[in-house]
């Protein structure tokens, strides 16, 4: 497996690149901006970007999403429930004072058990509401990529629209803290965390 992480938009949005080491295959995990090094460090790890992979809808994790779909014709997936914010990223980018165009249309749409492969890289969806209606996380082998569902000592907020903090602390302990203590979180903003270290000293939790 290979895996890359960009810091990307204003924001400081960790970017990942999914690649299955013998068949080159990616998928890119939330470009929240800056398509043009997403593409050259996925040339330089000669990996072909097949999906983009958007844990939500949220300007800042969808921003790069057209310019890689326009270099790679790479499908767009996100899930229902966040579909109408990916077609208001542009409005909600100038909420900030960030000016983006909007992404391209979703694809297809990801549900509760779907599966994606990328190679030999098998990735469920897990729907994980709270922080935005349609938030995801992907669970891989020892893995899981949170979006901004839970972070490293914190979790995402819930003031934005259609955000509950019942709910999403409801999808963590659920969905997150019942995967092995091992399992590796790479979250959507700072570091990466494991499930042990939040279920043991994660403030919210």
């Amino acid at each position: 497996m290979i895996l890359k992480t960009l810091i990307v938009s204003p924001f400081a949005t960790n970017c990942y690149i999914l690649g299955c080491e013998e068949s080159r295959d990616a998928a890119v995990i939330d470009p929240g901006d800056d398509a043009d090094s997403i593409l050259e460090q996925a040339e330089a790890d000669r990996l072909k970007i097949s999906q983009i992979i958007l844990t939500h809808g949220h300007t800042d994790h969808v921003s790069g999403a057209g310019g890689v779909k326009e270099s790679t014709g790479a499908r767009i997936l996100i899930h229902r429930k966040d579909d109408p914010l990916l077609r208001e990223a542009s409005r909600m980018a100038m909420m900030f004072g960030w000016s983006v165009g909007n992404p391209p249309k979703a694809d297809s749409y990801l549900e509760e058990g779907d599966e994606v492969a990328v190679g030999d890289i098998r990735l469920r969806v897990v729907h994980t509401p709270g922080h935005s209606p349609g938030g995801i996380c992907l669970v891989g082998d020892g893995f899981v990529f949170a979006g901004d569902t839970l972070f490293a000592g914190s979790i995402g907020r819930t003031d934005l629209p259609g955000g509950s903090h019942k709910t999403l602390i409801q999808m963590i302990k659920d969905k997150l803290m019942v995967l092995p203590g091992s399992t590796r979180v790479l979250c959507g903003h700072g570091p990466s965390t494991t499930v042990e270290e939040e279920k043991d000293s994660n403030p919210f939790l």
